[in-house]
């Protein structure tokens, strides 16, 4: 999938979420989404950032904030 926009179904996808996880994303701000109609679209590098500033899980668990 080479393609500069996903759809909300290609994002759930390929980043193993629910819509419901990637809606709520989107409403916190964290995740940048962009209606075309009915449709909406995250920009590949938007999706990529998003996962880049996702926190580190460690071992036993814990959560790292990502630098």
């Amino acid at each position: 999938m080479n393609a500069s926009a996903l759809t909300l179904k290609d994002f759930c996808d390929a980043y193993r979420v629910c819509r419901e996880t990637a809606y709520q994303q989107i409403r916190t701000g964290r995740l940048r989404a962009l209606k075309v109609g009915r449709k909406t679209l995250i920009l590949r590098a938007d999706a990529d950032s998003w996962a880049a500033s996702l926190p580190e899980l460690r071992a036993g668990g814990r959560e790292q904030a990502s630098a």
